[in-house]
Order: structure tokens, then sequence, then C-alpha cells
């Protein structure tokens, strides 16, 4: 008694047909596949490895030399 027979979605899916008309209907339906087609697409690029960053080569430059600072041992004030 309270389970819908294939009668029952038949005459519920003419309905909705009926109400919301076919094509209408048509474009929700797909606008949901484009979606679950995108969810998939966003799962698959997530599982897929990074790749390796692109590295910048730039000219080494020669470190300069070290100053040696004397300082007193003393402070003087």
């Amino acid at each position: 008694m309270g389970g819908m027979s294939l009668m029952h979605w038949l005459i519920v899916g003419v309905l909705v047909i009926l109400l919301f008309g076919g094509s209408r209907f048509s474009n929700m339906m797909g606008d949901v596949a484009k979606g679950i087609k995108q969810f998939k697409k966003g799962m698959a690029e997530e599982d897929e490895t990074p790749s390796k960053p692109a590295e910048i080569e730039a000219k080494r430059v020669a470190d300069p030399q070290p100053q040696t600072e004397t300082r007193s041992t003393t402070e003087e004030r």
C-alpha cells in the first residue's frame, strides 16, 4: 500500500512534463548532466599529481668580498 507502482510513476512523469513543458524539463536535465560532468572532471584533476614548477634560470652573481671591520677591544665612552 505504501509503495508506488510503475503506473503511478508514469502518471507522475506525465504530469511533470505537462506542468513544466517538454523543453523546459529537457533543459533542466541537460543542466544536471553538465553539472555531473564538471564534478567528475574536477575530481579527476584533483587526483593527478601536480607537475614540477618551472625553474627560472638566472646568471649567478659573484659574492662580494667580505669586508673586515676593525673594532677596538675596549669601548670608549
